[in-house]
């Protein structure tokens, strides 16, 4: 175990709500100083400082001095990474039901919004995530081009001559020492969106062909006027389009 990374230093500075609360808030990659950060978690500007001081000298965060102001943002984007992983393992391990006792006399805690710029498109892992990510998810399957049976998904006969058609080969997604596809949680949609090589193939294929841009130093991805179009009707089949 003396190689084993100590992962429970980052934990423990996670694990207050407050700190949580202004991670949260720097998700979407801007810089924010220290009395915006106070107000987003309910603090007093001397408790986020001390807070904010525990969390830069773990790492987590990198300080700007701008002038008199200090601006704190996530010092690196395995960190985003990493609040995302928790924010899906919280939706992931949730009670799927509730037996309606409970939701009489207990409070259902609802998450805290996420920065709008990661609610559209993001990345999430090594593929597309967000709102953009859960409607293409369901038009592969409307569309028959992916089937889901449980916990597995599958590309159909006609979903890889589709996809084919379009520069990607699922036969050749097969070889990589992953899953070809599957249904990743989406902490922001509470739908799946696609996962495995074949949604990191799909990112790689909506970026290249500028449909989607990086944003800043954030997660969150912007979609451009082209993609609004493209991705939109990259599941229609060409004789559908011609009829």
């Amino acid at each position: 175990m003396e190689h084993a990374p100590c992962i429970s230093q980052i934990a423990a500075l996670l694990a207050d709500p407050k700190r949580s609360a202004m991670m949260w808030a720097l998700m979407d990659g801007s810089a924010r100083q220290t009395e915006e950060l106070a107000l987003l978690a309910g603090l007093s500007p001397s408790s986020a400082s001390a807070h904010l001081t525990r969390l830069s000298s773990g790492g987590l965060l990198k300080v700007e001095n701008r002038g008199r102001k200090r601006f704190f943002r996530l010092a690196a984007p395995e960190v985003g990474a990493a609040i995302e992983a928790l924010a899906s393992a919280s939706i992931a391990s949730a009670p799927r039901d509730i037996p309606p006792a409970l939701t009489r006399t207990a409070p259902i805690l609802r998450p805290r919004p996420a920065p709008s710029p990661l609610l559209r498109a993001r990345f999430c892992d090594d593929h597309l995530g967000g709102t953009l990510a859960a409607d293409l998810y369901q038009s592969l399957l409307d569309a028959g081009w992916i089937e889901q049976l449980e916990q597995r998904v599958a590309v159909t006969h006609k979903g890889a001559t589709q996809l084919a058609a379009r520069g990607v080969f699922i036969q050749a997604l097969a070889h990589r020492n992953v899953q070809v596809a599957c249904a990743c949680p989406d902490w922001s949609e509470r739908r799946p969106h696609m996962g495995g090589s074949l949604g990191a193939a799909l990112l790689q294929l909506f970026m290249q062909s500028g449909w989607l841009m990086l944003l800043n130093e954030s997660r969150a991805l912007q979609l451009t006027a082209a993609g609004q179009r493209e991705i939109h009707r990259f599941v229609r089949e060409p004789e559908l389009e011609m009829a």
